[in-house]
């Protein structure tokens, strides 16, 4: 599915608007959400959500083989790139570098993969769960676990820094 046809779905834009979006892009090469935000004030983040979901689409039935996963790519990120990006690399696709991430970690590790990973890559989503069991298999660090993959401990970071003094008595 097309960006456009998903964001005319999501009454994000009309069809009218897809086509000057594809229009102002046959004139110049800029990324179809980049001309949205310009052209339409549409907010980063929504069309980043909308790219998710259409990468979800995508990818929907795709799963990484960690059994069979190439040593090789491991060295592609750090183990420090790979927990606070949130990215495993699986293997090699015909020339593509197969990353995996989560939906909520999805544009994050894009930003991150597109600046640093000199090779094409894709992703594959997966569960939260899942991408702990992959950092904690291919990347370990000894004191961190999987609360630390799922979030909770930035969570529950988060939750003390906005308590009062009086809170804690």
């Amino acid at each position: 599915m097309k960006l456009g046809e998903l964001m005319v779905r999501q009454g994000l834009l009309t069809e009218a608007q897809v086509a000057e979006v594809l229009a102002a892009q046959a004139r110049r090469t800029e990324p179809f959400g980049s001309i949205c935000e310009r052209l339409f004030g549409i907010a980063p983040e929504v069309v980043e959500g909308a790219w998710v979901e259409q990468y979800s689409v995508l990818t929907e039935g795709m799963r990484p083989d960690f059994d069979r996963q190439d040593p090789s790519v491991l060295n592609v990120v750090t183990r420090r790139q790979a927990w606070q990006f949130r990215i495993v690399p699986v293997c090699w696709d015909e020339g593509s570098l197969v990353l995996t991430t989560t939906r909520d970690q999805m544009a994050r590790a894009l930003r991150f993969a597109t600046k640093v990973i000199p090779f094409p890559i894709y992703f594959l989503l997966i569960e939260a769960d899942a991408m702990a069991d992959a950092l904690n298999h291919s990347y370990p660090m000894p004191g961190v676990d999987a609360a630390v993959a799922l979030g909770e401990l930035e969570t529950f970071s988060n939750s003390l820094g906005g308590r009062t003094r009086g809170d804690a008595d």
